[in-house]
């Protein structure tokens, strides 16, 4: 189980990677990530279900392997942009916060139906990375 799961998240992790690469400005490259993570996470529930229950269970042995076998590479990449990004802020901070912002949004889709303005649209994988997308903009200053 446990090669099985390290195998399944670290072919995600690489298209992160990939789109994390160090050509482009810090802005380019930050809608780059988050266009890639937004549509992994929009296109598969069933890796967003098996990370959130990989979360939620919190067994350290996995926990460690996932973070060692299959996010270390990514996340590491996720830094260097945050330190371009926010070189005044705690990498390890913006990089969560950024990967945060799209995870909860489809984390509380369940329940986003039933909450005021929200908008079937809003399920809109394009719609979820452009909003993000200018939110960090704004808070970055980039544009």
């Amino acid at each position: 189980y446990l090669a099985a799961m390290g195998h399944a998240f670290s072919d995600k992790a690489t298209g992160i990677t990939d789109a994390l690469q160090k050509d482009g400005t810090p802005a380019e490259r930050l809608e780059r990530f988050i266009d890639s993570f937004t549509k992994l996470m929009a296109s598969d529930p069933d890796f967003r279900a098996l990370l959130q229950r990989e979360l939620l269970d919190g067994d350290e042995t996995r926990l460690r392997l996932l973070a060692e076998q299959a996010f270390m590479e990514p996340f590491q990449a996720m830094m260097e942009l945050a330190r371009g990004l926010a070189p005044d802020c705690d990498a390890h901070m913006v990089a969560i916060s950024m990967a945060g912002l799209v995870l909860f949004h489809f984390e509380t889709a369940p329940v986003r139906q039933f909450l005021p303005g929200g908008a079937k649209r809003h399920n809109d994988p394009k719609v979820v990375a452009k909003h993000v997308i200018r939110l960090l903009d704004r808070a970055f200053r980039l544009t």
